[in-house]
Parts: structure tokens; sequence; C-alpha cells
């Protein structure tokens, strides 16, 4: 064993066992951000086996991490030097903390002897991010000891499984998913390093020191958690006799498995699943996946709603969350309900509802929430909680539907919602095909051109609510992923490059507000094409819909003939992409029509790297475009 007080070899011993013992746990990937006082760091991951990534920008390289963790399913660490890079991978954090996706944040920091004594790059970084990571960590200065050796193995293993949270879900293939569900989230660990800081990477043990010789296999086991007889029979008996349906958002379904689960459980209890776009569902096209629901709230068709079952977060459709917060979901339609009513021999006065009071006097649907950790339940309506995983949820229920009698109630308003749910995508088609120069219509051709087993990716505002509107349910698998824990535009184009690397195929959605906002990221197209693939590196279209400021605010109540509207919300610009693309070698191509898209689009699929197409439309007159999608 080395000298201990021989600073390079300690820190080159003790960091290769934290990153040996990281990997050994699951950790594949890492995210650098170059810098001096986190040399220790860097150097050893890039002498990892770890796959690395580089980029200069902190505030981009902390989202680009955060779409590998969110795609992949595992922590993905981050490491960036002191001071005011610490700050820069905030906005991801607390993205990552609401989305639950598994981050460990590994920071240098000037050793104890130079703090808050005016030295540069100098700050208090303990606990820099509060209460929004999962676990914070402090590590003492390097030292080959074998019991500090011994210490930073024990606090990899305490950062992934923080990070990674509780239940691992698992993939069709059998490997684990621990992000974006249970309690998973963001660590930090910070690092204090005396110079010199270039570790010696020649030292003997160098990832092998303090491994442990017991052969266990993973590191770690996740117990199968379920509901318990009565507790499934109590749930049964609570949706008894009531029109459900469930609100089936992000973070219910982590494979292909999940969602055929779901499927199952749906048609043993007659519930139509309203899908989210990025619940996964959309992947099945199946007469329960309800997939213009959006449409359905929008023009008051719902059928009666009186039991609610939500997973995950709430729907991007905001006319849905509303409606079933309020009386309005009670109150219902209608037209489709009636004669599938008669069809059935059920009808309205048939049936005695099980609704709650408003404050105002009105009624809502009970509402039942599963969840790991917590409701998510912004409106307040949460009437039974069932703290536990939705798959465990569904599965227990569908170990119990085999005594279960036929619901005629249930049957009837399922039957209800397919009909309403087959006019809506038929008054959608045909509003695109009446105005094909709309925004909806190129996002349409976008899902349409999108290849099998690829992904979409979407930014917030307006792009992730055309999908919402326009992409309906069919066979084709596309992972649809969007940054929806605090629906910033921080951050979205690296989020989304981020998320690319797990797939041949991407398409990126987006406005050019959050374009803009991150139009650093595209310095990454020499990264990943010399060091992640060359040739063979993953494809990524980015898709621009550009009308040249903050379009949705005409929608929004904001919306004023006043001059102070144009200046702080609409805030118009006049950036040139096609020269600002050429800056950073990203292929550019120009389409005004929905044709010219998919010629652009067809020639650009597949090319390695990231290429952009950008289609202009005006900004004004947004509000009625959008409608007619709707």
């Amino acid at each position: 064993m080395p000298d201990c007080t021989d600073t390079p070899r300690a820190s080159a011993l003790f960091l290769s066992a934290f990153f040996d013992e990281l990997a050994c746990a699951g950790v594949r990937d890492v995210v650098v951000s170059s810098g001096s006082r986190s040399t220790p760091l860097a150097m050893v991951a890039h002498e990892s086996s770890l796959n690395l990534y580089v980029d200069i920008d902190e505030r981009g390289a902390a989202f680009f991490a955060l779409g590998l963790a969110k795609a992949s399913g595992r922590p993905v660490c981050i490491i960036c030097t002191s001071g005011t890079a610490v700050a820069n991978y905030y906005p991801a954090v607390l993205e990552a903390e609401s989305s639950r996706v598994p981050l460990i944040v590994l920071s240098g920091d000037r050793p104890p002897r130079l703090q808050n004594l005016g030295a540069p790059q100098t700050c208090d970084q303990l606990k820099a991010y509060g209460d929004h990571v999962r676990h914070f960590q402090q590590m003492p200065l390097p030292s080959a000891e074998p019991r500090d050796i011994a210490f930073a193995r024990q606090m990899a293993k305490t950062a992934f499984f923080k990070a990674a949270g509780f239940p691992a879900q698992k993939r069709d293939g059998g490997e684990p998913f621990y992000g974006c569900a249970g309690n998973a989230g963001p660590v930090h660990v910070n690092f204090p390093f005396d110079e010199p800081l270039k570790p010696d990477l020649s030292v003997s043990g160098l990832f092998t020191v303090g491994r442990t010789r017991a052969k266990i296999g993973d590191r770690g086991m996740v117990a199968e958690t379920s509901l318990a007889d009565d507790q499934t029979e109590r749930i049964i008996a609570t949706i008894e006799g009531k029109r459900t349906v469930a609100l089936v958002g992000e973070g219910t379904c982590f494979s292909r498995a999940d969602a055929q689960a779901l499927l199952d459980w749906a048609h043993r209890f007659s519930i139509p699943l309203l899908a989210d776009p990025l619940s996964g569902m959309r992947s099945l096209d199946d007469t329960l996946v309800i997939d213009a629901y959006d449409s359905i709230f929008a023009h008051g068709e719902q059928p009666r709603i009186e039991c609610v079952i939500r997973f995950g977060r709430y729907p991007v459709s905001k006319s849905c969350f509303s409606s079933v917060c309020s009386g309005a979901a009670t109150q219902g339609v209608q037209k489709a309900s009636a004669a599938n009513a008669d069809a059935s021999g059920v009808s309205e006065s048939s049936v005695a509802p099980d609704v709650r009071d408003l404050p105002d006097g009105g009624e809502r649907p009970v509402q039942i929430v599963v969840d790991a950790v917590e409701t998510r339940d912004f409106n307040a309506a949460t009437d039974l909680f069932v703290r536990c995983d939705p798959l465990a949820f569904v599965n227990a229920m569908r170990r119990a539907a085999r005594d279960v009698l036929v619901d005629d109630v249930r049957e009837a308003s399922a039957r209800a919602w397919e009909a309403c749910n087959d006019a809506a995508r038929v008054r959608t088609e045909r509003a695109l095909a009446a105005h094909p120069s709309d925004e909806a219509a190129v996002v349409a051709k976008a899902l349409e051109l999108a290849p099998d087993g690829s992904l979409v990716f979407a930014a917030n505002s307006m792009s992730v609510r055309l999908i919402d509107a326009v992409y309906l349910k069919s066979n084709k698998r596309l992972t649809v992923l969007c940054n929806r824990g605090l629906n910033g535009i921080d951050g979205t184009v690296s989020s989304a490059l981020g998320a690319a690397q797990l797939f041949a195929q991407t398409t990126f959605i987006t406005g050019d507000l959050t374009m803009l906002h991150d139009l650093n990221a595209l310095a990454l197209q020499r990264e990943l094409i010399e060091h992640h693939g060359g040739s063979d590196a993953p494809s990524i279209v980015i898709v621009l819909l550009n009308n040249r400021g903050g379009g949705i605010f005409d929608t929004l109540p904001q919306k004023s003939e006043e001059p102070y509207f144009e200046r702080l919300f609409l805030t118009p610009h006049s950036v040139d992409f096609a020269q600002a693309t050429q800056a950073f070698g990203v292929p550019h191509a120009l389409a005004s029509t929905t044709d010219e898209f998919e010629l652009a689009y067809e020639t650009m699929r597949g090319t390695p790297g990231i290429t952009l197409i950008e289609v202009p439309f005006a900004l004004d007159g947004f509000r009625e475009r959008f409608g007619r999608c709707r």
C-alpha cells in the first residue's frame, strides 16, 4: 500500500474505489463539466469503465445527464468543479427531484483549510441543494487507508441506492429500471481536494483496492411488494357499480410488459385508460386505450365519471384534470353514454352515483390515487391513497379478478368512452387533413415518420400539448419523454440529446424559445460523433416549430392588445437558426409545408449526430390553429 500522505496516489486509490463501487452497483454513464478543482474526479472517471461524456456547459451537462438517466433508468453521475459550477447544476437537480430521475452529483471542492478565507472559487457547498436531494454526503480528503477506502466504497453504494430509490422496475429483457419510479431522485456527494490535484493513475491497485471477495452478483436486491387481500377487496368494493376511469400518467409503465399488464387489468374490470402521451400506453392499439381524451373533455363530451383511479403524474391535458376535479365529470354527456346504456340495459336512473361534495356545492368523482411515495395531487381531491407501485396495485387486482362478477355499469361506461373516443379521433384526423400547414399537422407527420422503436422527446409549452392532441394510438412502439417535473424550458435540448444516447433514432420536437434557451447544447455535435459512435452515432432530428416568439401566451389569460403583452409575453425575436446551426456544424433544412417537412425528415433520418429542420409559423393566430386539431 502506498504512503497514505501521498496526495496524488491517495486520490487515485480513494476515487477509483468509489467509481468501481458505483459501476458494480449499476452506474454506466458519467457526464463531466471541465474544471480545475474537479481534476481528480474527472481523470479517475475517464480511466474507469464508465461511459464518459464531456459537456463544457455546466447547466447543459446536468440536463444531458438527466435525459440519459430518464431514458436508461439508471443513476447517472455528473462531475463539476467548485463554486458557481455547483449552482449551474441546480435547475437539473430540481427537475430530477420532481421527475424522480436518479442523478448523482459529484462536486469538487476546496479543502477545509481554505474555507471562509476569501480563497478564489470557494463557497460553502455543504448541502448546497438543501432538501431538493434525496441524500447529501460530505466526503473527507482522499486517503488510501483501508478504512477510508472501505468508506469510499460504502458511500458509493449509498449514493447509488439513494438515487435509485425504490422499487426497481424490470425492463422487458429483465434488466433493472431504477429511474422515474418510487422515490428515485438526485444525490449530492461533495469531495474536497488539496493540491496537487492530478491523481497518480499509475498506482498499483487502481479500481481493485478494497473490493469484496464475495461472489454475490448484483450489489442490491429489491423486495417485491403487493396489496394484502383485504386491501384489494376494499378497492374492488369501492369501484363496484361506479362508472370508473383510470388516468394513466407519466411514470406508470416502464416496459411493454407493464403496459400489457395494465391493459389486461383494464379489460378484466372494464375500466377505460385515459392515456397521457407520456404514459407509454399509446403504443398499444386497443379499444380501452382512450387517446383522444383531451378533445373529449375540451368539447364537454365525456361520459359520466363516478370514480377515478389515477396512476403517475397528472396528465398533460388541463381540460381533463380540471373536469375530473369538478362537477363537470359527474354530469357526463349524455349522447354516447345514453346510447350504450340503452344497449346494455343500464340506465342513468338505475345507478346511484357515489360522488364527493365540492366546496362550491358541486360534486366530483371519488378519486383513488396509486403511488409509491406521494399523492402528487395539487387539486387536493384524493379520497383514497394507495401507497404502492402502480404495477403492484394492478397485479394484485388482476389476481383477485377471477372472483369478481361482471359489472354492467362499468361495462356500459367503457363502451361509452370507446364511442366518444372513436368520434374524437375522426374529428382530429379530419382537422389535420383540412389544415395541413398547421403546427399540429407537422407534429402528426413527425410522429408518423418516426420509426418503430425510436424516441420522441417533447419540449414543454405547446410541443407536448400538440403531441397530446395528435398522437393517436397504434402498435408502433414509440418512447415519448418530456421534462414534465417542473414544466420548464431549462436544458430541454440537452435532456433530449442525453436521452437520445439510448436510441438509434430520436425525433425532438421543440419551439423556438426552448431552442434558444439551450442553444449551446448543439456544441455537443462534435462530442457525440467523435467519441460516441462515429458513423454509428445515434441520429437526432430536431423539429423546430419556429413562430419567432412565445406563441403559447396567445392561448393564456395574459393575452391582451395592450403593448405590454408583446413585450413581456410574446417576446418576438429575429434569430437566424440557419446561421446558428452552421456555427455548431449542425445540418439545417427549412421546410415551409408538410410535404417539404416530410422530404427533409426522410433525408435527415439516420444521419449520425444532430440535424435540424426548421418549420416557420406566424406568431399570431396560434390559439385558433391549436383549437382546430382538438
